[in-house]
């Protein structure tokens, strides 16, 4: 067996510094790539998905978007989330200096399990956030099964 000596910061030097030409012109251009498609195109809005004894919540964080701008399909088990952050129109000789906010649109798609009650299904948006409730369904809740 070979030891080799441990360096903490062995791991850091490989990410920074490139041991190849080659791949410093990936770094390169995969960081020119990534603040090119930075102010408008698509985004993946933040999710959290919760479960509690009666009902799953699942909420967004979107801010700058208004509810006309989101919309939720229910397909089979499929619950889609989409919608669009547009930029604002500024006709009057407005120059941006800096953008850092992602503006466009986004899908967000989860599978639902078998026991949610379809019916049930809620969704509120306040502060950004949007809030998406279902409850579950008892008749559809898994059950143990004896063996004989």
């Amino acid at each position: 067996m070979t030891l080799i000596r441990y360096n903490p910061l062995r791991d850091i030097e490989r990410t920074i510094t490139p041991r190849t030409f080659s791949q410093l012109m990936d770094s390169f251009f995969d960081e020119a790539l990534q603040n090119r498609r930075g102010t408008e195109g698509t985004f993946t809005p933040a999710m959290d998905i919760i479960e509690t004894e009666n009902k799953y919540e699942v909420k967004l964080s979107l801010p700058g978007i208004t509810k006309d701008n989101i919309k939720l399909d229910l397909e089979h088990r499929n619950l889609t989330i989409s919608g669009e952050r547009k930029m604002s129109e500024h006709s009057d000789g407005t120059r941006y200096h800096l953008v850092e906010t992602i503006y466009g649109s986004f899908s967000r798609t989860i599978s639902l399990p078998e026991n949610v009650n379809r019916d049930s299904i809620e969704a509120t948006f306040e502060n950004g956030i949007l809030t998406v409730t279902i409850e579950k369904d008892e008749k559809a809740v898994t059950r143990n099964i004896q063996i004989r």
